[in-house]
């Protein structure tokens, strides 16, 4: 990458322009030679209201706590370049492990952006006492699972016929990383 964005916590005051940028960024899923990179028929791929709802509400919550999050986003010249989150775990016997979601915008992609957000996060997760950081990837999006391998994660398992999305039957990888 000739440039390396700006990677900042995300403000929760600034939550809309985010969910903006990522209905942007989910107009990709599955379309062109795009992989389906979230479970979501490729014509209403968009952010759900109420997932935006708890995202906003999560980032209030301290970590530690049921139902946190915290998110980062890559920022250049031409506004919100990818992102990444990691949230609670719903069971309250898993609070020393993190959930990841990530992304990176059209305009971003192939060029290590991936690399450096995932790397912050880690660092982040490392710092606050965190020992397990999980994924679960749609097992057709390879450039995300070797991404994620390259990064240390490992698969924990494969369910087949996870979902059913526009006629097609799609695995769910799971993957987890040591920290």
């Amino acid at each position: 990458m000739s440039v390396v964005p700006a990677i900042r916590a995300l403000d929760p005051r600034e939550t809309d322009h985010f969910f903006v940028y990522l209905n942007d960024h989910l107009q990709d899923n599955g379309a062109g030679s795009h992989p389906l990179f979230q479970p979501m028929p490729r014509s209403r791929s968009v952010f759900p209201d109420e997932k935006a709802a708890a995202f906003v509400k999560g980032m209030r919550i301290a970590v530690g706590e049921p139902g946190w999050r915290r998110a980062w986003v890559a920022t250049g010249r031409d506004g919100i370049l990818g992102h990444i989150d990691l949230r609670a775990r719903p069971e309250h016997a898993s609070a020393h492990r993190a959930m990841l979601g990530m992304g990176v915008h059209r305009l971003a992609r192939r060029q290590g952006l991936g690399r450096v957000l995932l790397a912050s996060a880690l660092d982040w997760a490392r710092k606050q006492g965190l020992e397990w950081v999980d994924l679960e990837v749609l097992s057709i999006n390879e450039p995300a699972r070797a991404l994620y391998r390259d990064s240390g994660f490992r698969q924990t398992g494969e369910i087949d016929d996870m979902f059913r999305i526009d006629g097609e039957q799609l695995a769910y990888t799971l993957m987890s990383l040591k920290l």
